[in-house]
């Protein structure tokens, strides 16, 4: 079997479980949702769903965050932890998304990267899941996952973006990457996985993978 014959049997697999795959971040718009991909670095989904309901009731768009004090944002965002750089990045790309945007979020991965406290990873989750532009986020689930499957090396994430956008057809990428992060979370976790157990590991896992 290809990895390209794998990856669309792991597809199908996925599009079962997942027909309809809805973003694990909570968001109103291309602004809120830019804002509540920053503040997930190193931070759970769960968690900064719990925190930007207070942060977008104080401001949900750039005029409104710009006015706001990066100590006030910082008090909001504390719980998601390195809030120093994180509500200082808000406040800064809040202010150039006013002055040289319109107010509005650009919509090509360059110009997103461009943003203080925007990374590749970001930027792609943006212009995918804000605008559905193809686009193909890899975060810790979906590398952990990837070797997993010997669909990608594994070596790093921008590897296995590569290797990822190559077995799997450009129309589909915005639904598979949300699809690989909530197979992980419920079948295939960092800790105490058991790849016998796994819809996927037993089927199509690298050989010799062991429980964790």
């Amino acid at each position: 079997m290809t990895k390209a014959e794998k990856a669309r049997a792991i597809q199908r697999i996925l599009s079962k479980l997942y027909p309809k795959p809805a973003p694990p971040l909570e968001h109103r718009d291309a602004y809120t949702l830019l804002i509540a991909v920053l503040l997930s670095a190193q931070c759970t989904d769960k968690r900064v769903n719990l925190v930007t309901p207070k942060l977008f009731a104080a401001a949900d768009n750039p005029g409104d965050m710009a006015q706001l004090h990066p100590d006030d944002i910082r008090a909001i965002i504390k719980p998601c932890g390195l809030s120093p750089r994180k509500s200082k990045a808000i406040s800064q790309l809040s202010k150039i998304l006013i002055e040289k945007y319109d107010g509005q979020v650009p919509r090509t991965l360059e110009e997103l990267e461009a943003l203080p406290g925007v990374g590749h990873k970001t930027a792609s989750v943006v212009v995918s899941q804000a605008f559905g532009i193809p686009a193909f986020p890899v975060d810790t689930h979906i590398h952990r996952l990837a070797y997993r499957w010997a669909l990608s090396s594994g070596k790093n994430v921008v590897q296995t973006e590569k290797d990822l956008k190559r077995v799997f057809p450009e129309n589909t990428w915005n639904d598979v990457h949300i699809q690989i992060i909530l197979f992980g979370r419920e079948y295939c976790p960092a800790r105490g996985h058991n790849p016998l157990a796994c819809p996927i590991c037993s089927k199509y896992g690298r050989k010799g993978l062991k429980p964790s």
